[in-house]
């Protein structure tokens, strides 16, 4: 007997102690979304929920007009997806989702829903009325040193490394908004601010380890909503920056995937093909499209597989939920075209069903028309595929750019580049709906291959400003700034001169900057709020005429007024004869040099242009 009750005591006592700690170690660590509105379009919201084995947990939900109508189990007993419908007659407010385990333990959780901002549905997003200023902030200016390095993410500043994270953040941002506005700019699109906790080269931002939190670094989600606020005083739209092809080896969720479909496996590490012509290619075969599209990007970039419904629905909430947060005028969308076509179809599709006016724009890095142009809204493609990108951007005029300028003219090159590019457009459901630009963070800086040339830089902003589409220039190209490709991405991003307070010198301001830097600021900043102000550039009808000895002629016009724009790329003077643009210049016998403000006489057979130099008329 005696023995008996000796053995049983440790039975008991480990069937107690292991209740205990089960009921203990169950507990949520995360919703997300983390809350949600009343009043949206779409009334059905999935909440992902991970914590220790809330797998295994019942689920309740009691608050009017909120309706749990499903709950996924998945692979993983540490993941819960629900379900629910937010009804109209939903209030805002917190309401219990009760969890509870089949030890009997309850968890409590409280979700909020927000009341939805009035007229948030009809935001208007950027368009070809906007000047796009793109900028990558850990390069910008460094407004809060406190934040340059955070405990819990692995990278710390180091601004002697060229791959390192150099400090710049949010507040940096904040800080030289007036010089954003002062220089004309309506948009701003900054490279993405998510965290990105890789233990190397995370200051570009394009691994994102955790979807609803701005980098610590950055200065987080509250300097975010700042920014957004701060930019709204002064007329400029955010552009937010996001990533669904891949996210970081450092993401939360690779330590405990939900699915082992979650992400794209193989047997062995295989990297993408980066051949982006095998989605369009009749001819290609599956083993290559699978490769392209479920490769890695790279191998501390885990690729998204956009085919499970789960993590679909998961990656257009996330969007949803960062415009209505963050008041955003637009999405641009990275390796768009590496991204599951169909995925990315339903994605556009439903952020366009709750925002009709919300523009996106996503990286379709192809050298011809034909290709950017399958990606665009409503193209008619010959498989029946509409992606319902609205913007795609025009990487083969940004290629005639790096060279048009500097190339003599020929039967395909020089100035002839910019004409055979935009003769293309008839590929495009929505000409004016297009991103144009002669660098960006990815790229080469432009003046670097213009060697410097501030009179090839004149002529080339001259045309970004006034031909079709919706300019967007990069970070330091109004002050000339360099950076060669072949130095390597960190050294070709260059920190901006002045945006951190040990600088030498502040080109933020005239006083900080040389006189070739200020004639290009000044010149910057004449064309950009002289476009701001003038529609017949925002969506005028454009008519060009096939350059000629160096000299290409181009006109805008709308009922309202008419603008003529002439380049010359020759290193001589040309005397350019007028009758050849009389379908353009009607009657019109004067006109006003928009740079120089001075009138000119268009009552002559012809007109005198200057070596290397760009006219910009009103015509009178």
């Amino acid at each position: 007997m005696n023995s008996a009750k000796i053995s049983l005591f440790p039975i008991l006592f480990f069937s107690f102690f292991s209740l205990t700690t089960f009921a203990q170690k169950t507990k949520i660590e995360r919703v997300e979304p983390m809350f949600w509105w009343t009043g949206m379009e779409n009334p059905n919201l999935q909440l992902l929920v991970y914590g220790t084995d809330i797998g295994e947990c019942k689920v309740e939900i009691s608050y009017d007009g909120v309706n749990l109508k499903c709950i996924h189990k998945v692979e993983s007993k540490n993941y819960l997806f629900l379900d629910l419908s937010i009804t109209n007659t939903a209030k805002p407010g917190v309401f219990d989702i009760s969890f509870k385990n089949k030890h009997g333990k309850n968890i409590i959780h409280k979700y909020e829903l927000k009341e939805r901002a009035k007229q948030s549905a009809a935001r208007k997003g950027f368009d070809s009325s906007d000047v796009i200023y793109l900028l990558m902030p850990d390069r910008f200016s460094n407004g809060n040193s406190k934040n340059d390095s955070v405990e819990g993410l692995v990278e710390k500043a180091d601004r002697n490394n060229p791959d390192g994270r150099h400090g710049g953040d949010i507040q940096g941002i904040i800080d030289h908004l007036d010089y954003l506005q002062n220089l004309g700019v309506t948009a701003l699109w900054n490279t993405p601010l998510l965290e990105d906790n890789e233990n190397q080269g995370s200051y570009h931002g394009y691994a994102i380890s955790d979807y609803y939190n701005i980098d610590a670094r950055l200065g987080g989600n509250e300097a975010y909503l700042k920014l957004s606020q701060e930019c709204k005083k002064r007329g400029i739209k955010l552009i937010k920056d996001m990533v669904f092809n891949h996210c970081a080896s450092a993401h939360w969720w690779m330590k405990d995937l939900p699915q082992k479909k979650w992400i794209h496996q193989h047997k062995e590490y295989t990297n993408s093909n980066h051949r982006k012509s095998t989605i369009l290619d009749p001819y290609a075969s599956q083993v290559d499209k699978i490769q392209f599209s479920d490769g890695w990007f790279d191998k501390s970039m885990p690729d998204l597989n956009q085919q499970n419904e789960l993590l679909m629905t998961y990656l257009i909430q996330n969007s949803i939920w960062w415009v209505e947060y963050a008041d955003l005028s637009g999405i641009r969308m990275d390796t768009h075209p590496y991204n599951d076509p169909k995925g990315m179809s339903k994605w556009g599709k439903a952020l366009l069903k709750e925002y009709p006016y919300l523009n996106i724009v996503g990286e379709t890095w192809y050298k011809l028309a034909a290709d950017i142009a399958y990606w665009q809204k409503d193209k008619l493609n010959a498989d029946g595929y509409n992606s319902y990108l609205p913007c795609v951007m025009d990487f083969q005029l940004f290629f005639a750019m790096e060279k048009a300028f500097s190339e003599k003219q020929e039967w395909e090159n020089g100035l002839v580049r910019l004409y055979k590019s935009l003769s293309a457009d008839y590929l495009y459901p929505d000409k004016n709906n297009i991103l144009i630009f002669s660098e960006n963070h990815d790229t080469q800086r432009i003046m670097s291959t213009l060697q410097g040339d501030i009179d090839k830089f004149k002529l080339m902003m001259t045309f970004l400003m006034t031909t079709r589409g919706i300019p967007q220039i990069y970070s330091g190209i109004e002050i000339l700034m360099e950076g060669k490709k072949s130095d390597g991405d960190g050294k070709m991003r260059i920190d901006f001169p002045g945006g951190w307070k040990d600088d030498k010198r502040n080109t933020f301001t005239a006083k900080g900057r040389t006189d070739e830097e200020n004639h290009a600021f000044n010149f910057t900043r004449k064309l950009l709020n002289w476009r701001k102000n003038n529609p017949v550039i925002h969506t005028g009808k454009l008519i060009h005429y096939i350059p000629e000895n160096d000299v290409y002629v181009y006109f805008r016009s709308n009922n309202k007024k008419t603008v003529m724009i002439v380049l010359n790329a020759s290193q001589k003077i040309h005397k350019l004869k007028l009758d050849r643009f009389s379908e353009s210049l009607h009657e019109y016998k004067s006109a006003k040099n928009i740079i120089s403000g001075r009138d000119i006489d268009l009552s002559k057979a012809s007109l005198s242009l200057k070596a290397m130099t760009p006219l910009l008329l009103e015509l009178k």
